[in-house]
């Protein structure tokens, strides 16, 4: 069977700015590179309507978008760095900003891009490694982010463009654990985000697979860590480190149409190794 295979088992991540790629899933990139597993994280934007140094926001004094991009840019390379990613992919797209911002339609911006022309280079990513595990966000992009969204849009679109039958996973919180959350931020002197709670997360009967990544939450945190310059919005670097491991340190994921599995594996590539 291992002769079989002309390409190393693969897991592509695609997401929307640099730090999705630590904060949403650190914990896989972390274990199944430890695994051997190659990993390819794809970065669409620039990130470039984030923090600047110091916390200002764009518009502010101390805002300027290409020294905002450099350093997110830095900033990404060292995470997937600590991550073990072995191929980091830009695409180069225009930050939306935050959802409602009136950037999210500005031209260039990628959330305003035509689907099938942004998923192009995608594609073209997705032929070269062929990954057979394929992770972007749902279609409410997460927790309803307009790039979030473009992006779960050109990662379907870039997969049947290439017809290459890889599984796609979608990263999630399980509905019945987020009163305890909510209770834990509250106690950590956060205060819970806003979102549409009938399309966050999933219903435990839909998820698809539970891994347990604990082992590498350490590598995951100082991932995070890494996109210092967005320290204000990243609320995984409030929580006390037990608390980090506890909440943070199990990635859970349903898949593409729906298909649960019972009990949720314990294990992305189940089956193909």
């Amino acid at each position: 069977m291992a002769g079989m295979r002309d390409a190393p088992l693969t897991l592509m991540a695609v997401h929307a700015h640099p730090d999705d790629e630590a904060s949403t899933t650190g914990g896989i990139l972390a274990r199944y590179a430890s695994e051997g597993v190659r990993t390819v994280v794809v970065t669409c934007t620039n990130g470039e309507l984030g923090d600047a140094a110091g916390g200002a926001k764009p518009g502010e004094t101390g805002h300027d978008e290409a020294v905002v991009a450099a350093s997110r840019r830095r900033e990404l390379e060292e995470s997937c760095r600590i991550l073990g990613v072995q191929h980091l992919e830009r695409l180069g797209y225009r930050d939306s900003g935050m959802i409602g911002w009136p950037s999210n339609d500005a031209p260039g911006a990628f959330a305003a891009l035509p689907v099938e022309s942004a998923a192009a280079p995608l594609a073209e990513l997705m032929e070269l490694y062929r990954p057979d595990v394929v992770v972007t966000y749902d279609d409410y992009g997460f927790y309803g982010h307009p790039d979030h969204i473009q992006a779960h849009r050109i990662t379907v679109a870039a997969l049947e463009l290439t017809s290459l039958g890889a599984r796609l996973y979608f990263p999630t919180f399980r509905r019945s654990l987020l009163p305890a959350f909510l209770e834990r931020m509250i106690q950590a002197g956060l205060e819970p985000p806003e979102f549409d709670e009938e399309r966050f997360g999933s219903p435990d009967e839909l998820i698809a697979a539970t891994i347990d990544c604990r082992d590498q939450a350490m590598t995951k945190l100082a991932a995070v860590r890494a996109h210092a310059s967005q320290g204000d919005t990243l609320l995984f670097l409030r929580f006390p480190v037990a608390d980090f491991v506890e909440m943070f340190g199990i990635e859970e994921f349903v898949r593409a149409g729906g298909v649960p599995t019972r009990p949720p594996q314990d294990d992305l590539f189940t089956g193909l190794r």
